[in-house]
Order: C-alpha cells, then sequence, then structure tokens
C-alpha cells in the first residue's frame, strides 16, 4: 500500500531569513530611512486645522479701513506752511514752500518769504537767505519778481527754494539744519516746519527763494 506523506516543514533557518527579508524590504527600511532623515527621532509635528474665526469672534480680524489721518489744525494766523520733496541733481538742490489760507477771512500776499535755517535744537543758523535764485541757478524756475495778490480761504501760494551742497574746503563750516521758520512775510508769524532731508548747504552758506506766487490749479 501507498502512504502518502505530508510535504516537509521549511527548515527554520529558511523561515528565519524570510521574517529577516520581510522586514527589511517593509516596515524596517521605512525605519531605517526615517533614522537617517531624522537621527534624533523626534516625532514630526502633526498638521492642525484651524476653523476660521466666526463673525463674533473677538479674535476676528478687522476688516475696517484704518482711519484717515486727522488734517493739520489751522494756526491761529489761518495760514498753514507745508513742504514739498527735495528735488536733487548734480548738487543742486530745490524745493517747494506752499502757503495756504486755512482761515476763514481773505489774506493778502505779497514780496518774499521770510525764511530763518534752524539746527537740531531749533537754534538760528548763519546763512545768508537770497530774494530770487538766480545767484544759486539759473535752471530754477520760479517769480523772481514780486506781485501782489489776495488768497481767499482755500486759495495756496508756493514759493521755490534752491541751494547747493557745494563743500569747497573754505573757512565756512558745512550746514546741514533739519527746520525753516517760514513767515510770509518779515513781521508776520512764523512756522517752523522740518524739510525732506534737512538743508545741506554744505559751505556755501546761502539759501534763495524766489517771490510768492499763487498755486495754480
Amino acid at each position: 500500500m501507498t502512504v502518502l506523506r505530508s510535504e516537509r516543514p521549511a527548515a527554520p533557518a529558511v523561515v528565519l531569513a524570510a521574517l529577516l527579508l520581510a522586514t527589511l524590504t517593509g516596515c524596517g527600511l521605512g525605519a531605517e530611512l526615517e533614522r537617517e532623515a531624522n537621527p534624533a527621532r523626534t516625532a514630526a509635528p502633526r498638521a492642525t486645522i484651524t476653523a476660521p474665526p466666526g463673525p463674533g469672534d473677538p479674535s476676528a480680524p478687522s476688516l475696517a479701513p484704518p482711519p484717515a489721518a486727522a488734517p493739520t489744525a489751522c494756526p491761529p494766523s489761518g495760514l498753514r506752511v507745508t513742504t514739498g520733496l527735495v528735488d536733487a541733481a548734480m548738487g543742486l538742490r530745490a524745493t517747494t514752500l506752499t502757503l495756504t489760507n486755512c482761515g476763514d477771512a481773505p489774506y493778502e500776499l505779497s514780496g518774499y518769504p521770510s525764511l530763518t535755517v534752524l539746527d537740531d535744537d531749533r537754534d538760528r543758523v548763519d546763512v545768508e537767505v537770497l530774494r530770487g535764485t538766480d545767484d544759486i541757478s539759473a535752471a530754477v524756475g520760479g517769480a523772481e519778481e514780486p506781485g501782489r495778490f489776495t488768497l481767499a480761504p482755500g486759495d495756496s501760494a508756493e514759493t521755490t527754494l534752491a541751494w547747493r551742497n557745494t563743500v569747497t574746503g573754505s573757512t565756512v563750516p558745512a550746514v546741514h539744519a533739519p527746520y525753516l521758520s517760514v513767515a510770509p512775510s518779515p513781521g508776520e508769524p512764523a512756522q517752523v516746519v522740518a524739510l525732506d532731508g534737512g538743508l545741506d548747504l554744505g559751505d556755501t552758506g546761502r539759501l534763495g527763494a524766489t517771490a510768492w506766487q499763487r498755486t495754480e490749479g
């Protein structure tokens, strides 16, 4: 009679090799790669999902536009002085001062502004203020001849300032002053304004200003 025998069981060494192969090709290989990238075996941070704040949530950012800057208060004189940006080219500097009638009465204006250059402590700096800008540069525009006109409330006038930042090595000390005291005319109340970048006069010691002219437009 023929006896059927069951298949011979695999040798223990073969089973062990198969287990090792499965380990290396499966999660064991992934662990080795993770260990290579993260030797300290620190846990990776978990991503969190935060729900957007609801309409009544006080932590919700405000979408309202920021409040507009309050306009500069009108001085008691009814006249406000503002400064423009400084235009610089080849050592020549130029800027504009604007005088606005912010009061409720007409104001008659003529001639040149009264200007005083001030240092960081707002002390007077010895600078020659010229009537006109031709001695600084003929290229600077603006009215050279003084006129007389009336500024109605809301109207404005302007003057052009010009100077050079040349340093010649003379005995005159170089000047870099941040402030300017401006009066519509001599004897009138003055306002102190800060200029864009200050007045870098070098050792020229001179600042030119054109006569007031009505602002067009």
